[in-house]
């Protein structure tokens, strides 16, 4: 199995920089060690990345004399109610200098280089953002990240993710799709692009901005230009579809959990055709699943565990009063039909 370095994110790369500026700068009393242990214990990463802090102060140290007898360096002054040695102004140079570069490093690397993250088919994964927002991501799911010192925007190419967002009023939340865009500060809330074209968001907590995209409103006339945004609360569930439009609702507690029953791996579905269910399962597993025009329009009420593609065919053999059968191909695909289909 071939191994590579951990990439560290922006703000852990920060703290190593910090710890080392606090380690050159003084002696850590006994909460301080605590602290620094616990941090270092948090991840592989970050011992690394303290080490390479703390070389780069030791080699500091080495050039700073060169550097302020430059003038690139100022050293403070010393003042009538306290003796400053050179090697305490040093360290408080080296110090502040650390400190320095780790923001520089910690902004410069956010703006410059967006994070992407991205799941394959039948995988769920959950991240934490440098700013400590919480996304967890449903399986074939692709997203771009991009903190800076004004907003936060995150690309949702395709997919779903269900987002906690860490409050920053400072700086906007901007989650964008090829259907639409949502605006928060900080929230709880879940977005699913499942086309270029649809558009779903789901409030758990707080509330949401959300503006469609021109194409969900379909043809009606005359379209909103620019589209208005739709202000959305806790429980509130909104769908922009060409064909449908834009759509609002309020979810019950029952519904809400259901639409977010992803999170733990399951898929519930209430009187919705039977093709709909299968192309959810298609798409979880990147399977060619299709149906004959009989068994398509089958409605069903059912939970199921997303993971056991096995297990969802079994059950449909069982399905009330109409079961149907499963057969696949040499290809691989899967063809759904009634019984009494030929």
């Amino acid at each position: 199995m071939n191994s590579s370095p951990q990439p560290i994110s922006p703000a852990a790369d920060a703290e190593a920089a910090l710890w080392a500026a606090r380690l050159e700068g003084g002696t850590l009393d006994a909460a301080d060690r605590n602290a620094l242990d616990a941090w270092l214990a948090a991840s592989p990463t970050h011992r690394a990345a303290l080490s390479s802090y703390c070389q780069f102060s030791a080699d500091l140290e080495v050039q700073l004399p060169a550097l302020v007898a430059a003038g690139r360096v100022a050293m403070p002054a010393p003042t009538p109610r306290r003796s400053w040695s050179f090697k305490l102004l040093t360290t408080c140079t080296l110090a502040a200098a650390a400190v320095a570069i780790a923001l520089t490093v910690h902004f410069n690397r956010a703006a410059a280089a967006p994070e992407t993250f991205a799941t394959a088919v039948a995988q769920r994964q959950t991240v934490t953002l440098a700013d400590g927002t919480r996304v967890e991501l449903n399986a074939r799911t692709r997203l771009q990240v991009e903190l800076t010192r004004t907003e936060r925007r995150v690309r949702l190419a395709s997919g779903e993710a269900f987002f906690q967002v860490t409050k920053d009023s400072s700086r906007p939340f901007i989650v964008e799709t090829p259907a639409g865009s949502v605006r928060v500060t900080g929230t709880v809330f879940n977005v699913l692009a499942e086309s270029p074209a649809a558009l779903d968001v789901t409030v758990v907590e707080g509330s949401v901005a959300v503006r469609p995209a021109a194409s969900a409103f379909g043809p009606i006339a005359p379209r909103p230009s620019p589209p208005a945004p739709y202000s959305l609360t806790a429980g509130d569930h909104l769908s922009a579809r060409p064909a449908s439009g834009v759509t609002v609702k309020r979810l019950s507690p029952a519904a809400l959990a259901n639409t977010l029953a992803w999170r733990q791996g399951a898929v519930v579905f209430e009187d919705v055709p039977l093709a709909e269910a299968l192309a959810r399962f298609a798409h979880y597993h990147g399977r060619g699943i299709t149906a004959s025009p009989g068994a398509a329009q089958l409605r069903i009420i059912a939970r199921f565990n997303l993971d056991d593609l096995d297990g969802f065919f079994a059950s449909l053999a069982d399905l009330k009063p109409t079961p149907v059968q499963t057969t696949r191909d040499a290809s691989g695909l899967y063809h759904v039909s009634l019984r009494t289909e030929k």
